[in-house]
Parts: structure tokens; C-alpha cells; sequence
């Protein structure tokens, strides 16, 4: 399956909504395909991203949007796969699940739960992307007891036409195996948590798993995510470690073009700052001269 190229933007959810307003309504005039909305919610600083997400959908007309990750650990996933359901229908199709299965444990438990090992945080994720994937179905009673959730004949409540795509925030060898296994995506976490020269070998774990399962790797959407500035001038770029790309609009393009040859098909940019404008100049300046390569 030959997956279609998609760009997007990374919002922070400040308390600033008038900011984040703009942030978006600047990535939809610019053509931008996807917005990701940091799912944070033991920062006081940061609203929900639910609820927010809810906000721009209200304010926009084609742009789609996804939690860049939703934390497993706070939304149980019966009422994940409810809130899932509902943004999907209130936007005409245009919300997609990015999932977590935890990582800032010590500010996740602040809130009330209890602590997961690695492998039970990956057990749950796995239950629960089956689960909600049951409720997504038309016209079922699902009953499920399982290790994590449990619902007896819940009725099921279908997305928009279309579904709502999950998208694994992956980044062991573990969750990248399951991601390869049951998911619609994988969006890859930025550098400082898994540096550049880790996505190839990403990937390939990504599509041996999706081949074991019995999966077309190609199904799988792959999705980089991109901390930096477009800049004015070139700069030089070297995908090691997790430094930030600061470089024109030509040398972001070249970055994208390389990261394709590993499979991505989406790119989500995280500015460093004023994000209305790079908004603005990755979906004038960039996607297009990427479009018109891959294309």
C-alpha cells in the first residue's frame, strides 16, 4: 500500500488559546494536512489536549488533527475509544489517535494511578488498541476481560466514515514490534527522545514485525516528527543525535526527500518558535517542493 504524503505541525497546548488558534488556523491557510497536540495533562501551564483539539475542529474546516501522544496510563481506553468516536464524528472524519503507553511516570502517577513497568505499560497498550478497535465496530455489544480493562456488553460507537487511524509513539524495540504487529502508524518521537540515526533501524524492526504478522509493511503510515527553524539562509544538516534542523526552505526539503527513502510518508515540524509563521512556511515553502519530488 503506497501511503499519501502528509504534513503537519506540532501545538504545544498553552494556556495561550489565542496563540494556539492561530498556530492552526495558519497551518490550514497554508495547506497543511495534520495537526499534533502535546498530551501533557500533569503540566498546569497546558490545557487538555482533548478538549482543545475539540476547539480547533470547531474553528477549521479541513485540517486533521491527533494527540501527539495521548497518555494511555490517564484515559482508560473504553472512554479514550468514546472520545475517539466522538472528535471523529464532530469533525467529519478528520481525527486519528496518536497513542502512549507512558513515559514521565513520576508526573503520571501525581495523578492518581498507579505505576506501570515497561511491559505492563506495553501489555495495556496492547489490550487497549484491541479493545477500542472492538467499540469502533457498528452495532456491537462488546465484552472484554481483560488484564487492564473490563466492559460487559458496552454497545459500540462507530467513528466517522473512514475510521480513526492509531498511531503508536513507539520508541523501544518492543513497542516498536507491536506497532508493526496491530498498528495504523508509527509516529516517531522526536530526537532528543530517539535520535536520527535510530529511525532506519526503527523501521526495519517496524516492517519485520509487520511481515510476521502476516501485514504489508506499506500499511503501516510513518510518520517523522521534526524539532527546528526554517530559516532564511542554508545551514548545514546532519540527522545524528537530536539536534534541531535549521536550515532554508530548500534544505528542509532535502531532509524530508532523504527521510522518504526510509519510509516516512508524513512530517510533522515542532518550531522552536513563532509557530504561526512556520506554520505558514512549511506548508508554502516546503511540503510542495516535497509533493512534487515524491509525488
Amino acid at each position: 500500500m503506497v501511503q499519501a504524503l502528509s504534513f503537519g505541525v506540532s501545538v504545544a497546548p498553552t494556556v495561550d488559546i489565542d496563540e494556539n488558534r492561530a498556530v492552526v488556523a495558519a497551518a490550514e491557510r497554508a495547506g497543511l494536512d495534520l495537526v499534533g497536540v502535546q498530551d501533557h495533562p500533569y503540566v498546569a501551564d497546558y490545557l487538555d489536549a482533548f478538549a482543545l483539539i475539540g476547539d480547533f475542529i470547531a474553528h477549521t474546516r479541513k485540517i486533521s488533527f491527533f494527540p501527539d501522544v495521548a497518555n494511555l496510563p490517564l484515559r482508560p481506553a473504553p472512554m479514550l475509544a468514546r472520545q475517539a468516536s466522538a472528535l471523529s464524528r464532530l469533525s467529519g472524519g478528520r481525527f486519528h489517535l496518536g497513542l502512549g503507553a507512558g513515559g514521565y511516570w513520576d508526573a503520571i502517577t501525581k495523578l492518581g494511578v498507579p505505576r506501570r513497568s515497561p511491559g505492563e505499560a506495553l501489555a495495556a497498550q496492547a489490550e487497549a488498541i484491541e479493545l477500542m478497535r472492538a467499540l469502533w465496530q457498528p452495532r456491537q455489544h462488546v465484552t472484554a476481560q481483560g488484564d487492564w480493562y473490563s466492559v460487559s456488553r458496552l454497545t459500540s460507537q462507530p467513528p466517522a466514515p473512514g475510521g480513526v487511524e492509531i498511531w503508536v509513539g513507539a520508541q523501544g524495540p518492543r513497542s516498536l514490534a507491536l506497532t508493526g504487529r496491530v498498528a495504523d502508524g508509527w509516529a516517531a518521537p522526536i530526537p532528543s527522545y530517539l535520535p536520527y540515526e535510530k529511525w532506519s533501524e526503527s523501521n526495519a524492526l517496524i516492517d519485520r514485525a509487520a511481515v510476521e504478522a502476516g501485514r504489508e509493511p506499506g500499511s503501516v503510515r510513518r510518520i517523522a516528527q521534526l524539532v527546528g527553524t526554517i530559516t532564511d539562509t542554508p545551514g548545514p544538516v546532519d540527522l545524528q543525535g537530536s539536534a534541531p534542523i535549521r536550515t532554508d526552505a530548500q534544505g528542509w526539503a532535502d531532509v524530508l526527500t532523504k527521510l522518504a527513502l526510509q519510509s516516512f510518508t508524513g512530517f510533522v515540524l515542532w518550531p522552536e518558535g513563532d509557530a504561526a509563521d512556520q506554520a505558514h512556511r512549511f506548508g508554502e515553502e516546503v511540503a510542495p517542493v516535497v509533493r512534487v519530488r515524491l509525488d
